[in-house]
């Protein structure tokens, strides 16, 4: 149950760098940037790198997303976390070299930040239970009292659910 609440909240946090990565207007030679006539040139390589790593990154959250969806497998999921993670971590690093550049906002980066805190919380949690595999059942009752229940023969009279310590009461 722990999982898939992870899970649900690491797709909402890439819902939420959705909508922040959709800010990127401004960059140099994109539209919307305020040239002068004449069709846009196409970005610089640092900016086309920042565009292409988010839209890699949107893909990630998407995959984890559907993964939720789908109640997948912990072990999935937490490949899903570390895959996200990893492209996250690239994007920060691009955005603190190149961001200022493509005329990419502040306020992005430290979302992509708190994002990435967030993702590397929850990626945790999720690897860690996939680490611990399916959860163990303890002992019967039988095992701990030190008894076995008795093998059902076919001959016995009543023991059925309506059974009780004086007989069955339709049976009167």
């Amino acid at each position: 149950m722990m999982v898939c609440r992870a899970l649900l909240a690491a797709a909402i946090v890439g819902i939420t760098f959705h909508h922040a990565g959709a800010q990127f207007g401004g960059m140099p030679g994109m539209p919307g940037s305020g040239g002068f006539g004449g069709p846009p040139a196409a970005p610089p390589p640092q900016c086309q790198e920042l565009l292409t790593i988010r839209d890699t990154l949107q893909k990630h959250g998407q995959a984890i997303e559907a993964a939720n969806t789908k109640k997948a497998h912990v072990k999935v999921a937490c490949k899903l976390f570390r895959n996200y993670i990893a492209t996250e971590a690239k994007m920060i690093r691009l955005l603190d070299a190149n961001g200022p550049s493509c005329g990419v906002p502040p306020q992005i980066n430290k979302q992509v930040r708190e994002s990435h805190a967030k993702a590397i919380q929850i990626g945790k949690q999720v690897c860690e239970a996939a680490a611990r595999g399916p959860a163990q059942t303890g002992p019967s009752l039988s095992d701990a009292l030190g008894t076995t229940p008795p093998i059902p023969t076919g001959k016995t009279k009543g023991a059925g659910t309506f059974e009780t310590l004086t007989g069955n009461p339709f049976e009167r």
